[in-house]
């Protein structure tokens, strides 16, 4: 279903668009969901709504990361000093809100939750990478919150295409309204005039 509208107060939310995650293999180009998120961010800037920058990080020795038993290791991240800097087309401008992450969702640990509901924030608008990782994971943990969720479908990629496709066709749907990177610019532009 398209998106049928944005809340009054809706904020920007992306997910891990950063220096390190650009080099991974993404079905969509990564270039293509920065572009796109990007031109989400200058319209969200001038309709003077929150733009969130959400970034993961852990400290050097890597004590804050989680290790719990599992199958299937977590992967690898590197070493680089810039691995959690954002790719510079997004910013940060003045008035960015930025998160460090420690985990796959943006709310869990971090203050997300008290900056949106300090601004009144009842939409979010999500973007970024991974699909079925730290948007995905940040979307429920938004739902379980209250916020009505839409979701840039053009500025969301994944390394897996399976699991892209399962959450934008089966979770996503669920629990918020998916449109393109130009229909929700269109909405933004009718709320403003």
């Amino acid at each position: 279903m398209p998106a049928t509208s944005l809340d009054p107060r809706t904020a920007l939310v992306v997910i891990d668009l950063q220096r390190g995650i650009s080099q991974y293999p993404t079905i969509h180009p990564f270039p293509q969901i920065v572009a796109n998120t990007a031109r989400l961010a200058v319209a969200f800037r001038a309709a003077r709504l929150p733009v969130v920058l959400v970034t993961v990080s852990f400290s050097a020795d890597g004590a804050d990361r989680l290790t719990p038993r599992s199958e299937v290791p977590p992967r690898p991240l590197p070493a680089s000093p810039d691995f959690s800097k954002l790719v510079p087309e997004l910013g940060p401008w003045e008035g960015d809100l930025l998160i460090t992450k420690r985990h796959w969702g943006a709310f869990h640990g971090t203050e997300l939750d008290l900056q949106l509901r300090r601004r009144k924030i009842t939409g979010l608008l999500l973007t970024g990478v991974a699909t079925s990782i730290g948007v995905d994971t940040t979307a429920r943990e938004a739902h379980q919150l209250g916020y009505n969720l839409t979701f840039a479908t053009d500025a969301i990629t994944d390394v897996d295409p399976a699991a892209h496709q399962f959450v934008t066709q089966k979770i996503f749907p669920r629990i918020g309204e998916l449109d393109s990177t130009d229909a929700v610019l269109a909405l933004l532009a009718a709320r403003a005039g």
